[in-house]
């Protein structure tokens, strides 16, 4: 009879270690889920495991929370999953600059993002990913066939009208400019990097740039309804419809008169 093959020996105590000790590096992930936070402990573990049940080993979720007050951090740090990294910015704030700081850490040959909410479905990242086989970006859309946006009249009919001014200033036929549920090959950051300001707007110049560059944008549709738990950081009033239609309208000139590299 064979004799069995030792385990390795540990240097640092002299001793023979269990091979159930040996750590192993992680294989590299197919897929990166960067979600951006700010007050969703509410959501956030259910998100997360969601987007396991769905996209299984083959995905890293990178969670991005501006030190949320409700601690949401510490029920990320505390699930302490070897494929979820958290970023705890302490003193910065922001969407953009949020996914952007997730997008450069994460490792996957195929990228996305979406809100931690539950108001975009986890469900819909497998079909959105094996469709990065034709396309390079993939959009979760309210407006394409078949899709809706079923939140209050307020949120549904600003977003309406921007995405309206932004199909017809910025065309290509994209019809929900400012989705912000996306996955794409990591191959589109070597022709368009995303410009890490601003709250929703960011969204629509990364898309616009990705036609303009000659990139494959397909949208494919979902209903996208208001949060069941928690309080949404962008509720509706007059003021902020004002104030976030102004720069969303900015934005979208910003990026058509922007010249070409």
């Amino acid at each position: 009879m064979e004799s069995p093959v030792p385990s390795p020996e540990s240097p640092a105590e002299g001793r023979m270690m269990d091979p159930r000790e040996a750590i192993l590096p992680l294989p590299d992930p197919r897929v990166s889920i960067v979600l951006a936070t700010f007050n969703e402990r509410e959501n956030i573990l259910e998100t997360i495991q969601s987007i396991f049940e769905h996209l299984g080993d083959s995905v890293e979720v990178i969670v991005v929370d501006d030190d949320s007050p409700d601690r949401t951090w510490r029920l990320v740090e505390n699930f302490n999953h070897p494929r979820v990294k958290l970023i705890r910015r302490v003193g910065t704030r922001g969407l953009a600059s949020a996914f952007n700081r997730g997008i450069l850490e994460s490792r996957g040959a195929v990228v996305g993002w979406m809100d931690a909410d539950m108001c975009m479905p986890p469900a819909m990242l497998p079909g959105m990913v094996s469709l990065l086989e034709k396309y390079d970006v993939i959009v979760g859309s309210r407006y394409a066939a078949d899709g809706k946006d079923d939140r209050v009249w307020l949120r549904v009919t600003a977003s309406r009208l921007i995405n309206g001014l932004a199909t017809l200033v910025l065309g290509y036929g994209i019809r929900d400019y400012d989705s912000g549920f996306v996955v794409l090959r990591r191959s589109v950051f070597d022709k368009v990097s995303l410009i890490p300001t601003g709250y929703g707007a960011y969204f629509m110049e990364f898309l616009y740039t990705c036609r303009r560059k000659g990139l494959t944008v397909h949208e494919v549709p979902y209903v996208f309804r208001d949060r069941q738990k928690g309080i949404s950081k962008s509720a509706p009033s007059l003021l902020r419809f004002f104030r976030t239609g102004l720069q969303y309208v900015t934005r979208i000139f910003v990026a058509r008169l922007r010249p070409k590299d």
